[in-house]
């Protein structure tokens, strides 16, 4: 249940944030969301990473439907995707996946030190 509001509540800031402030408020909205959040912290990562990529993937591909595939197709021909424009949005919302999953891994790490850190480590000489 936690994994599924972390997901909703990521998605949500992202979106509401992003309609104010410049684009990079996802990593923000990703790193408050997993240090208030209790979650492990592959479950944070893969929380913040989906909850953006689609996001970004579908605000993409409302976007680009609405303008035909035009900016898209150009932008993938410039790009070594071969023209298409799914290449384009699946690679926008990678990009925002990876950028929100890290933040959010970056928040979980700030919840619990790793074990490193947490275990004394004594070397005799």
């Amino acid at each position: 249940m936690k994994f599924f509001i972390a997901f909703i509540l990521t998605a949500l800031l992202s979106f509401s944030w992003a309609l104010f402030f410049p684009w990079w408020i996802i990593a923000v909205a990703a790193f408050i969301v997993a240090a208030l959040i209790p979650q492990s912290r592959f479950k944070a990562f893969i929380c913040g990473f989906l909850a953006l990529f689609f996001l970004w993937g579908g605000q993409a591909a409302l976007i680009d439907t609405k303008n035909g595939h035009l900016l898209s197709t150009k932008v993938a021909q410039i790009l070594p995707l071969g023209g298409s424009y799914i290449a384009i949005i699946l690679f926008t919302a990678l990009v925002g996946g990876i950028i929100a999953g890290l933040a959010a891994l970056t928040g979980s790490f700030l919840r619990t030190p790793p074990v490193a850190v947490r275990k004394k480590i004594v070397y005799k000489v």
